[in-house]
């Protein structure tokens, strides 16, 4: 462990690895998006909509003519599914053997969550057999129908309980509204569904960690995951790619040691004229709080769970970043009745960076921002500090929002 990372290699090193660096790192057009997702490994859903969903916000940040009917579409074509990942999550059909084991283990009554009635769960599985794919909503008319002997609740639990072994899979969406089929009918004949062993399980999780994120930790891969075996396995599949010489442990300028891919540690880096980027609070480059804090020296924390009187930057906050720094963040909010995109509070933290430098690929980044949330208007309400307000204003009233 001879080499040693210095902070700004870290930095350009995790960009270039999440495609942060450049502005079409996948591409464009709905190709763009499987690549982005396999390479990323996966996507968090997220049911918030202050902005533009977390899962649209995320591929729209790397994929710059990101629509969403290119997500919704790559599930009708069975390449992309919906399941767990550390969190609700759209990941590349390939991969969907290695959700196999936590199916499994719910399937096996071995989880304290999704205690449906079995009875139900027969009910609605029986009727999304014989009748099609369902929504939520359609057992809850069934439930009002007269001499009903259940209602709606249990058939939701049913359902995400069917969901979670694995026996249904969501075929679909409208909005947040998820339609459920039959396993057997959305999967395509050519995916394995062989659970994969614990050494298998161990290697896939080492392997997207590297990919995504171009180093990694130990820490990082096993990240909200249980299993006796699980660090175990992940060590010595490390210290086997090790010996191999496909990755090397380094150590890291204000921090622990870390395993990086050899093509990476070979490889220098030239990013482009710095853009800025608005990330999603749910973005996989950001997901990881202590690997931002200690790479980037960003605390980023999510308010929008804490009581209003104890924010300190508010309730939807997107971290700004410009080049490899990350200089603040906005709270932000699309008023979608009125077309109208606020930026309820913009917090500029780095002093050190001139505003001139930053301010217009701002500007452009959330005029683009504004159109991909459907705004037609623009308004900053406040700035910290408060002496930058005059300028940063003067630059926002000549922007003109058109697709």
């Amino acid at each position: 462990m001879e080499k040693k990372l210095t902070s700004q290699q870290l930095k350009l090193i995790t960009l270039h690895s999440q495609g942060l660096i450049h502005n079409t790192p996948f591409g464009t057009g709905k190709t763009a998006v499987l690549k982005a997702l396999e390479h990323l490994g996966y996507i968090q859903i997220d049911t918030l909509s202050v902005v533009e969903r977390a899962h649209h916000h995320t591929l729209w940040t790397r994929v710059p003519d990101f629509q969403a009917d290119y997500l919704e579409e790559l599930v009708e074509e069975r390449k992309v599914f919906e399941y767990w990942f550390h969190a609700a999550s759209y990941l590349p059909m390939k991969d969907f053997r290695y959700v196999l084991p936590q199916m499994l283990m719910i399937k096996r009554g071995e989880s304290r969550y999704y205690n449906a009635d079995p009875k139900v769960m027969e009910y609605v599985t029986d009727t999304i057999r014989n009748e099609g794919p369902k929504k939520a909503r359609d057992f809850e008319n069934e439930s009002k129908k007269t001499g009903s002997w259940w209602n709606w609740k249990p058939a939701k639990l049913a359902l995400e309980r069917l969901f979670m072994q694995g026996d249904l899979m969501i075929s679909g969406r409208s909005g947040m509204q998820k339609t459920y089929d039959l396993s057997e009918r959305v999967l395509p004949s050519f995916i394995s569904t062989t659970e994969p062993t614990s050494v298998e399980l161990a290697e896939y999780l080492v392997k997207t960690n590297l990919r995504a994120y171009g180093f990694t930790t130990v820490k990082q891969i096993t990240h909200l995951r249980n299993g006796n075996d699980l660090k175990k396995n992940v060590n010595e599949i490390l210290q086997s790619m090790l010996e191999e010489g496909i990755i090397s442990k380094v150590s890291a300028e204000g921090g622990n040691a870390v395993f990086i891919q050899n093509d990476i540690l070979e490889k220098t880096f030239d990013p482009a004229d710095p853009g800025v980027w608005l990330l999603s609070p749910f973005d996989n480059s950001i997901i990881h709080r202590d690997r931002i804090k200690q790479i980037f020296d960003f605390d980023f924390r999510l308010e929008c769970y804490t009581p209003k009187e104890k924010r300190q930057y508010g309730y939807f906050c997107l971290p700004i970043l410009f080049g490899d720094q990350f200089i603040g963040r906005v709270d932000c909010k699309a008023h979608r009745k009125e077309k109208k995109f606020e930026l309820i509070h913009l917090h500029i933290e780095n002093g050190a960076i001139a505003t001139e430098l930053w301010l217009t690929p701002f500007m452009e980044t959330v005029k683009r921002f504004a159109i991909f949330n459907s705004c037609e208007s623009l308004v900053l309400t406040n700035v910290s500090p408060s002496k930058k307000g005059p300028d940063i204003r003067k630059k926002l009233s000549g922007l003109k929002l058109k697709k």
